[in-house]
């Protein structure tokens, strides 16, 4: 069965979160890969959930085993250099206020960082992101669900933000119109300022190089890695990608392991509630009683009605 829709778009879900930040994230050296999973998704997920004021909590997971051919290399456009990851954050907000709610309640999670992360750097984005097509419908994915999804990250060659921003949004445009592409989620974050570290998690180095200060990222996913590859060995997307030399002066790509939904519309999915693979096994089974109201608020509130 497929896992996207041949017939119906499912980005203006996106629109409700006015602000958001894409945070990077790298793990402690010697924290092993799977303790730094697990307590990243159960651990530290369901706290970040239930910070008051969140609309918008998604961990993406990315995999540095992941073969090299995720995104073509061409004269012109390099790698960043040194630059390994192993993860993407989104945390988004329907309102300012609602912002401000939750930075001022943050201390208690930005205390946990330094548990499992070595490095941490969160891209303002105070108007919002771009989901340009979503053909997944599942809107609060909760596992590697089988799409070929991919981050890359793209340096700018210069020092003017706007036009960076223009160059890559009619460059995301036009892979959005490709019907290879699945989903195509931009991210056009303000510059970074070092001067300003964020997020202020103790501990955790928040630093940048000059070429990763004004960056874009482009969320990616195409139904199989075949698909992926035939579309970017095409004449037609190199030709589009050859063309923002001008403008980028780096890529680099990232491959997804899995994409966990914590908090969707303000609301708390079963993964931010319980923890992600406590919420795993609930599907599983089809414990239905598990997900029931009367449940849910016992677990919200240590209280029965």
């Amino acid at each position: 069965m497929s896992k996207v829709s041949t017939d119906t778009d499912y980005a203006a879900r996106d629109a409700s979160i006015a602000i958001n930040s894409y945070t990077t994230v790298l793990r402690r050296p010697r924290v092993p890969h799977d303790v730094f999973a697990t307590y990243w998704r159960d651990v530290h997920g369901p706290l970040c959930s239930r910070i008051p004021g969140l609309g918008w909590y998604v961990q993406m997971h990315l995999d540095r085993e992941q073969d090299a051919h995720l995104w073509p290399a061409i004269d012109g456009i390099a790698a960043f250099p040194n630059y390994e990851l192993d993860g993407g954050v989104e945390i988004g907000f329907a309102s300012k206020a609602d912002q401000e709610t939750f930075n001022a309640a943050s201390h208690i999670l930005f205390a946990d960082e330094q548990n499992m992360f070595a490095a941490t750097v969160a891209y303002a984005l105070p108007n919002g992101s771009r989901t340009l097509v979503d053909r997944i419908p599942d809107p609060i994915p909760n596992s590697d669900d089988g799409i070929d999804r991919i981050h890359v990250h793209l340096g700018a060659r210069g020092t003017d933000t706007a036009a960076f921003g223009d160059a890559v949004t009619r460059f995301a445009e036009t892979l959005a119109a490709d019907p290879a592409v699945v989903r195509l989620r931009l991210h056009l974050p303000d510059r970074y300022d070092n001067a300003d570290p964020a997020p202020p998690a103790p501990n955790v180095d928040h630093l940048v190089p000059a070429e990763r200060a004004l960056i874009a990222v482009l969320d990616l996913g195409f139904e199989t890695p075949l698909a992926r590859r035939a579309f970017l060995e095409s004449d037609a997307f190199l030709a589009a990608y050859a063309a923002q030399k001008p403008h980028i002066a780096h890529a680099s790509a990232f491959a997804v392991s899995g994409v966990y939904t914590y908090v969707r519309v303000g609301q708390l999915t079963t993964a931010g509630l319980r923890g992600s693979r406590a919420a795993q096994l609930i599907e599983r089974l089809g414990a239905n009683n598990q997900v029931a109201d009367d449940v849910r608020h016992l677990i919200e509130t240590g209280t029965i009605d």
